[in-house]
């Protein structure tokens, strides 16, 4: 029993100590380096409580308590635990009831929607109920088979004896806690990739493409993993991808190693300020997957929702604004802009679309919010545009 008790004092030390000033997982990794004595399991029911508090602390009282923590860990859990056992029988008992009857039998009143305080920011067709409850929850992890590979992956699950669906089409759904890497060639194979992520895909598909190379910049590349997607759905493009830091672009490197993709061109620029460094003009596709609040994964990282200032939905979108409009000086005439963001917040997606519309003469494909909450996934946002041929 005391070492139940021991987990929740040390989640409590770190909840008091964590300012979010970086990742809780990157936090928690440095606070179990420093405490060797602290076992593999231990750290695991420590973690747990620490995210389970991130994810229903707008719910309960302040401060942390163990009392508080168990609370937590109930709101949260969809089985049995461990430490609900030990600490709260009757709680373990009634893990797999609905949140409404689990909030009663607990005593809170405040309205689910408490956990998500931004209903007036959301983007159209965003259900607020729905992802304020799926912040409760750990997503899964998601796979994009790639092309050729879709026999010898599923087979290779199979035989690891790993649990999984299958979506659709070469889109995979795994426990969030899964090892892959010992199973199949994580980027060869297939592409971590969330699944309203994948579903961005869908926009790439709708690009009409010629019979020779088409010019692709993804303009705010990261790890490239829309540039492998562009890669998969498109086949042949002469491919530039640029970011704001040579160490982010590096990271690309290894991974685009492992994926097979050689033939790119690689370029260092902030496209937050005009005259910035952009690619040769005439790009035949840009591909921008913006930076953001992240909003639409705050379910994988509670402790962004817990600390986030609503002044900084403005910042994103001012910041958006700036890379899209200097991005878009590179597109050729007949040429696509695909427009991205993992956020669920309307100053960041539809505003940013209006202004495009307002400033250049793109024309508005498609737009759309792709929700994944029904489904334990991310929600994601994108747009596709074309330059037309000829301005008026």
């Amino acid at each position: 029993m005391s070492r139940y008790y021991s987990y929740c004092n040390t989640a409590q030390q770190v909840i008091n100590q964590y300012n979010g000033a970086e990742p809780l997982a990157n936090y928690l990794k440095k606070i179990f380096a420093a405490n060797k004595k602290i076992g593999g399991r231990d750290r695991k029911h420590i973690s747990q409580l620490c995210y389970c508090w991130y994810r229903a602390a707008r719910l309960l009282a302040q401060p942390v308590t163990t009392d508080n923590l168990v609370a937590a860990l109930f709101i949260c859990s969809q089985q049995t635990s461990e430490i609900l056992a030990a600490l709260a029988p009757p709680l373990n008992e009634t893990t797999e009831q609905p949140i409404a009857d689990k909030l009663q039998q607990l005593g809170i009143t405040l309205p689910l929607a408490t956990i998500f305080p931004y209903e007036n920011e959301l983007s159209a067709d965003v259900n607020l109920s729905a992802i304020a409850a799926a912040c409760l929850q750990q997503p899964d992890l998601f796979i994009r088979i790639r092309p050729g590979y879709n026999k010898s992956v599923i087979e290779k699950l199979k035989k690891a004896g790993i649990a999984f669906k299958e979506l659709e089409a070469n889109c995979v759904a795994l426990p969030a806690t899964t090892k892959l890497e010992t199973v199949i060639a994580i980027n060869k194979e297939a592409v971590v990739q969330d699944y309203s992520s994948q579903q961005t895909g869908s926009l790439l598909q709708l690009i009409k493409a010629g019979n020779s190379a088409l010019k692709v910049w993804d303009c705010c590349a990261a790890s490239g993993g829309k540039s492998i997607m562009a890669v998969d759905i498109i086949k042949q493009l002469q491919l530039t991808v640029s970011d704001i830091r040579q160490s982010i672009l590096m990271n690309l490197q290894k991974r685009f190693e492992t994926a097979g993709i050689k033939n790119y061109h690689a370029l260092i620029t902030d496209l937050s300020k005009p005259g910035g460094t952009i690619p040769q003009k005439q790009q035949q596709l840009i591909i921008c997957d913006a930076p953001c609040s992240g909003s639409g994964t705050w379910s994988r990282t509670p402790e962004q929702l817990f600390y986030f200032k609503p002044s900084c939905i403005s910042e994103y979108s001012q910041l958006q604004k700036s890379i899209a409009l200097n991005a878009v000086t590179a597109l050729a005439p007949g040429g696509y802009f695909l427009y991205i963001t993992c956020s669920v917040f309307k100053q960041e997606n539809e505003m940013v679309v209006a202004h495009l519309l307002q400033k250049t003469h793109l024309q508005l494909i498609k737009q759309q919010i792709f929700t994944g909450y029904h489904i334990k996934a991310d929600s994601l946002f994108a747009a596709l545009f074309v330059l037309p041929a000829t301005v008026a």
